[in-house]
């Protein structure tokens, strides 16, 4: 059964979730994958589901103040970004073990395989410096644009731009030691 709030624009959905329990649900339904990938590249697959509870918790919270001046995706990038900064902070390290499985695989032995390059993939990514990951995580796992990181994070488009190149250089390095070849 379809949903009449997944027609709306994300602007009108948002005004239409601070105060409609439904509305709410749905712009969580639209954008929790997106959330949820975001915070497993950069605090691992084990903690994503804690901060996807974190940013939504958050983002009813403020949704009255919502102004839409940047969009809904963009507003909730830079609530993840930082409820994966804290969650850093408060454990110091990174650690990716667990790798999600792979969605109905009809070769075993190619999941097996999948899951290998995932865990070396997570692994990879941990070790990069945390401005690094991040770019590369909002870059390759969310699709954002240049400008759209540098708007998130604050940096300027060039540091942005740099900071993908050597996350994607040191990342293809740190893969290559690790047996996948690409």
């Amino acid at each position: 059964m379809n949903d009449p709030h997944d027609t709306l624009s994300d602007l009108q959905l948002a005004r239409l979730a601070a105060r409609d329990e439904r509305a709410f649900e749905a712009l969580v339904r639209t954008h929790a994958p997106m959330v949820h990938r975001l915070a497993a590249s950069l605090v691992g697959p084990g903690a994503a589901d804690d901060i996807v509870q974190e940013v939504f918790i958050a983002a009813h919270r403020a949704l009255k103040g919502f102004r839409g001046e940047a969009s809904l995706s963009t507003w909730l990038h830079r609530i993840t970004l930082n409820a994966c900064h804290r969650a850093l902070g408060a454990r110091q390290t990174v650690t990716m073990e667990d790798t999600p499985e792979p969605h109905a695989p009809h070769d075993p032995a190619r999941a097996g395989e999948q899951a290998q390059v995932r865990d070396r993939l997570a692994r990879a990514l941990a070790q990069l410096p945390p401005d690094q990951r991040e770019a590369v995580a909002l870059r390759e796992l969310s699709g954002l644009d240049y400008a759209e990181i540098a708007a998130l994070t604050g940096a300027e488009l060039g540091t942005v731009k740099s900071r993908i190149n050597r996350g994607r250089a040191a990342l293809r390095a740190l893969l290559t030691r690790a047996g996948v070849t690409l």
